[in-house]
């Protein structure tokens, strides 16, 4: 069975697994996954608290919302866990080394990822991996598959 939390769920996961980190209770692997991407991301700490777990962050007003930033990480760090779509930790490596910074990569590929699932949603199809690795491809300068 897959793991699809609706949006509450989610925001409470990430909330409750930086509650557990701050009192050093044990973690799953999972929060403690989630952990480490809040740790990167101080400046959305203050919004780790159920006083926003209806907020909205609309992108035509130019705010990131911290929660989707949080699950576009983890996806991420899925993906590369288990080379899927193959290919994408080999191009997350050249991402790393062509920006000389991890996190940058990572962000990088989060514009991917989020350019994959508004195109998939924009056509009404299912997100397109191909896609996805193109667009890292390109970051890294790299021949994409339609050339």
């Amino acid at each position: 069975m897959l793991f699809n939390p609706t949006r509450d769920e989610a925001r409470r996961f990430f909330i409750e697994s930086w509650q557990k980190h701050q009192a050093a209770a044990p973690l799953t692997d999972l929060e403690r996954m989630t952990v480490g991407v809040l740790l990167r991301h101080p400046e959305y700490h203050p919004f780790l608290s159920l006083d926003y777990l209806d907020r909205d962050w609309p992108p035509e007003f130019g705010e990131t919302n911290p929660f989707l930033h949080v699950s576009m990480h983890l996806a991420i760090e899925e993906q590369l866990s288990i080379d899927q779509p193959p290919g994408v930790r080999a191009l997350h490596r050249a991402l790393c080394e062509k920006l000389g910074d991890e996190h940058a990569a990572l962000h990088a590929m989060t514009e991917g990822l989020a350019e994959m699932i508004w195109q998939a949603q924009r056509r009404g199809v299912p997100p397109d991996p191909d896609h996805y690795l193109d667009v890292l491809r390109q970051l890294v300068g790299a021949p994409t598959s339609g050339n």
